[in-house]
This record gives C-alpha cells, sequence and structure tokens, in this order.
C-alpha cells in the first residue's frame, strides 16, 4: 500500500491512511530507515504533522543506526572475497572450469565453479540464485514451526530482494514475501520475521496487542532485531532493491 510523502523535520514521511485504524503508529523501517506513518482515514494532516513532530527525536535516534549500519562494498565475485550465510562469514574461492555455473559451501569456504567467459553479472545471478536455494529450504521448517506456535497458516511464502523490509505480507492473501537478505543473517532472525509477518494475521497494525504478540511468540525478538540492526547490510543496487505489497 503506498500512501503520501511529505517532508516533516526534514525528513520524508510515508503517510499511509488505512479504514477500520483508530491511533496514528509510526515506523523507522529497516534496512534503509523509511518512516512511515500509519493513520486513521479521516484524521487531518495537521494532526499528522504534529504527531510525527512530537515522534521526531526518537525517530530521528533510530533512523541515523539504521543509516549508519555498515554496508558491504559491491561485492565482485573474486576469490578471497567474504560472503555470508546465516550469519557467518564465508571466504569465497573462485574455479575457472566447464560451462556452467555451480555454488557450494565447505566448513569455511563458499566455491564457486564459473565458465571462463563468466561475468560479474553471471555470477552474482548464480550466487543470489544458490541464495534462494538456502533460504527456500531453511524457510520451509521455520514457517512450519513458526504456524505450529501460532496455529495459523500463511497460504504462500515468496521471497524477493526487498530494500526497506525484512518481510511484508498480504493479509487478506495469507502471503508472506521474506526478504532474499536474510539469507546472510542468523536464523533466529528469519524465524523472528515470520512470526512478525504472521502476527499480523491476527492484528493488521503494530499496535501494542501486537507487539504483546510477537513477544508472546517470540519471546527473543529484541536480540534476533538488534543482530538485523548491527550486522553488516548486503551491497544492493537501486535496480534490485524492490519491495511488494
Amino acid at each position: 500500500m503506498k500512501g503520501n510523502e511529505e517532508i516533516i523535520a526534514g525528513i520524508s514521511v510515508e503517510i499511509i491512511k488505512k479504514k477500520n485504524l483508530k491511533n496514528l503508529y509510526v515506523r523507522v523501517n529497516p534496512p534503509e530507515g523509511r518512516v512511515t506513518v500509519s493513520s486513521p482515514f479521516d484524521c487531518p494532516d495537521e494532526e499528522i504533522r504534529l504527531f510525527v513532530l512530537k515522534k521526531i527525536p526518537e525517530v530521528t535516534k533510530v533512523r541515523d543506526r539504521m543509516l549508519s549500519q555498515t554496508r558491504q562494498t559491491e561485492r565482485e565475485y573474486v576469490s578471497g572475497e567474504s560472503h555470508y550465510l546465516w550469519g557467518k562469514p564465508y571466504r569465497l574461492q573462485v574455479i575457472i572450469e566447464g560451462n556452467k555455473h555451480t555454488v557450494t559451501k565447505t566448513p569455511n569456504k563458499i566455491i564457486l565453479v564459473a565458465p571462463a567467459k563468466s561475468t560479474k553479472e553471471s555470477r552474482k545471478r548464480a550466487f543470489n540464485e544458490w541464495y534462494r536455494q538456502e533460504l527456500d529450504r531453511v524457510l520451509g521448517g521455520i514457517a512450519a514451526r513458526c504456524e505450529a506456535k501460532l496455529n495459523l497458516h500463511a497460504e504462500e511464502y515468496l521471497i524477493k530482494n526487498m530494500k526497506t523490509k525484512w518481510g511484508t505480507c498480504n493479509v487478506e492473501k495469507k502471503r508472506i514475501w521474506i526478504n532474499l537478505q536474510l539469507t546472510k543473517k542468523p536464523v533466529e532472525c528469519l524465524e523472528y520475521v515470520v512470526i512478525h509477518e504472521l502476527v499480523h494475521f491476527i492484528e493488521k497494525n503494530h499496535t501494542h496487542k501486537f507487539q504483546a504478540l510477537v513477544e508472546k511468540y517470540c519471546p527473543t525478538w529484541k536480540e534476533a532485531r538488534k543482530l538485523l540492526a548491527e550486522m553488516p547490510l548486503d551491497y544492493l543496487e537501486e535496480s534490485e532493491s524492490t519491495d511488494n505489497e
């Protein structure tokens, strides 16, 4: 859902008006610190602006922390680079042979076999496909465990690179999107994001009830969120930094 953009105290704020919402909520969205405000549909614009202005010190503090978070330089997909998988850094070893790309993992290395004519772009595609397969493999078990905890079921889990969200969902269609970049974070971060999105099936907005449910079903959510905030972010080009509903 897209809203209107406004500059408030020098910060771009997306205002999303929703039906059946009783209160105002402000959120600083990881990993880029995008600020959104959810508002009742009939809330006056001036009231929204005043609400945001009161929250500016807190918003600025959280946003500055996100923006200062370490981001990896652009990967060249050459031997010696560091690449993360489930929170652990691995050294990349590139082997030039054959006519197709393959990616495998040893206890300390990720091995990329690539054709002699391979390019940075083709190696990157192979890597992302391998990450996608890894996330798909782990996500099935995590999702089943989380769904059992909440006694809920998502009709579909989708994987996509997203710039401003670790996860998102369509409540009506019971569909959840998971950010491909979570493959590089500890598994507990993935579990937290899945539970967070499933709780939206019960409580659509980030109310006190929503936070209480996340706390109930994921007691370690603060530690997981801290890991997401502190670990190095992946390099993402604007063209691949897309969000969903």
